[in-house]
């Protein structure tokens, strides 16, 4: 996961900001088709106070942002995030979201990676990230997965969220 590194920004999360509504299931609006879910400790991350929320919106004029704030995490700490094919309870999300299927690659554009690559927590570790793909997304975008690059590649999911 070569790139861009990002640092968090470093502020008060507000969810009506992004557009999120912790009791509103996906939706259709002006902006076009959204899902929504909760960020929970996930797999390696079992045992963390790990929270927040992710959103991924189908634009109508084409394009999927995706956006997501998570707390909880190691202040500083070195973390990337992808869009995941399962939801987090099949198979620890396994799989990462591909357009264009496993052919087209494991980076962008053939998959969404919200902050573009590698990102740092703040220093009350908390992040929030964001990205935007240019195209209308498949329908098997079913969860956000948070990783921490500082353990092995094999056992790094620390966060799940799935997008309903």
């Amino acid at each position: 996961m070569e790139g861009k590194q990002h640092e968090a920004k470093a502020e008060v999360f507000d969810p009506g900001r992004l557009g999120f509504d912790r009791g509103r299931p996906a939706a259709s609006s002006a902006e076009g088709v959204v899902a929504r879910g909760d960020f929970h400790a996930f797999a390696a991350g079992a045992g963390q106070d790990i929270g927040g929320r992710a959103q991924l919106v189908r634009r109508p004029s084409g394009g999927t942002f995706v956006t997501i704030h998570v707390d909880g995490l190691t202040p500083g700490g070195h973390y990337a995030s992808h869009v995941h094919k399962q939801r987090c309870e099949n198979g620890d999300a396994d799989g990462h979201f591909q357009q264009d299927g496993p052919v087209a690659g494991a980076t962008p554009p053939n998959e969404i990676w919200p902050g573009d690559g590698p990102w740092f927590a703040n220093g009350a570790g908390i992040a929030n990230v964001d990205t935007t793909a240019d195209y209308v997304a498949n329908p098997d975008t079913l969860s956000v997965v948070v990783h921490d690059l500082s353990l092995p590649s094999t056992a790094n999911k620390v966060a799940c969220a799935n997008l309903d």
